[in-house]
């Protein structure tokens, strides 16, 4: 009896004690102004130091946290930070470039549509050449520029009023450069305006002097970074498309490999045909272009054949006067008579 007594005694303490340190706790809370006091001691912060963590983050390309109200629970950062992701990617700086290989056999029209595609999706001809061979042929050399938007609709269109042999696509992500540079220019614009508002409470000479450097120099980088961002934007904004055009009589085929050996023999015949005509007729049109110079190289060939010729001529008769001097010179002395004074054996 005396055990459940003391039991009781015990569990009733115990109540007493929690519902005691739940009042005072709760007590401080109903006494002060609470809203108040929570933001008094935000704002407090702020003012310490909270703007200055805040500039220091947003440097690095991101924003500060959302400030919270006296007496509310903060909203958890994990939620916001999951479309911010979304948006870096699909705010990403792709740099788009292509080079094209293609010909046509109608060069005239080929580059007329070729350079009203251009103007038509709203880009412009950075660089633009043609050149004329010997063989009666034509090229041309190309730098598009057209909007990002159209890069891919370009390439499916060259490819429509020419006949593409090789192409070749790039896409390059420049987000980190590209955000890295915005930063660093926010950077040194902040810089500039503390610069400036030192200089306008500057009173001594050598830091009027010192301060004036900094500026110039801080301006100097704030151009650079406005140029790079200036160019970056360009290359964003506008594909680059190196095309190089070729006239030509016939097309370049491509064909699959043939199933069987006759196949091949008479692929391989009709090449040979083709290649043989070709030659020909490339003959034919040099010798065409070419044949004033041909005419002039004839002659002098011809000039130096007979002077060749005169020469070895004139060589062989004095070889064979020399011949018949030294015979007639052995033949005197063979008839001349021999000394009476000599005696005879």
């Amino acid at each position: 009896m005396k055990r459940g007594l003391a039991l009781f005694l015990a569990a009733l303490l115990a109540a007493l004690t929690l519902t005691a340190c739940g009042g005072s706790a709760g007590a401080p809370a109903a006494g002060d102004s609470s809203p108040s006091s929570a933001g008094e001691s935000q704002t407090a912060y702020d003012d310490a130091g909270g703007d200055n963590w805040k500039a220091e983050v947003r440097e690095f390309g991101f924003d500060a946290p959302a400030e919270t109200t006296g007496g509310s629970p903060a909203e958890p950062e994990a939620a916001p930070n999951e479309p911010q992701k979304e948006d870096r990617l699909a705010n990403a700086k792709m740099v788009y470039t292509a080079s094209i290989q293609a010909e046509t056999q109608d060069y005239d029209a080929c580059t007329a549509a070729l350079e009203e595609l251009v103007i038509k999706l709203g880009g412009y001809l950075e660089y633009a050449s043609s050149d004329s061979h010997g063989d009666g042929s034509r090229s041309a050399s190309y730098t598009v520029r057209v909007p990002a938007k159209e890069f891919q609709g370009f390439l499916k269109t060259v490819g429509e009023i020419s006949h593409v042999t090789s192409q070749d696509r790039n896409a390059e992500n420049i987000s980190e450069r590209y955000y890295d540079t915005e930063s660093r220019l926010e950077t040194q614009k902040t810089k500039m305006e503390r610069l400036q508002m030192l200089l306008s409470k500057a009173e001594n000479m050598e830091d009027i002097i010192d301060l004036e450097n900094a500026i110039s120099e801080t301006e100097y980088q704030i151009e650079q970074l406005t140029g790079s961002l200036r160019h970056y934007d360009s290359l964003v904004d506008f594909a680059t498309i190196d095309v190089r055009l070729r006239e030509v009589l016939r097309l370049t085929t491509v064909e699959e490999a043939p199933p069987t050996f006759g196949s091949r023999l008479a692929n391989a015949f009709t090449g040979g045909l083709h290649g043989f005509g070709d030659f020909l007729q490339g003959l034919a049109i040099f010798v065409a272009y070419n044949w004033i110079w041909m005419t002039i190289l004839a002659l002098v060939a011809l000039v130096v054949v007979k002077a060749s010729k005169r020469a070895q001529v004139r060589r062989a008769e004095t070889f064979r006067q020399a011949r018949e001097q030294e015979s007639a010179f052995f033949n005197r002395k063979k008839d001349e008579p021999k000394n009476p004074d000599d005696k005879q054996p």
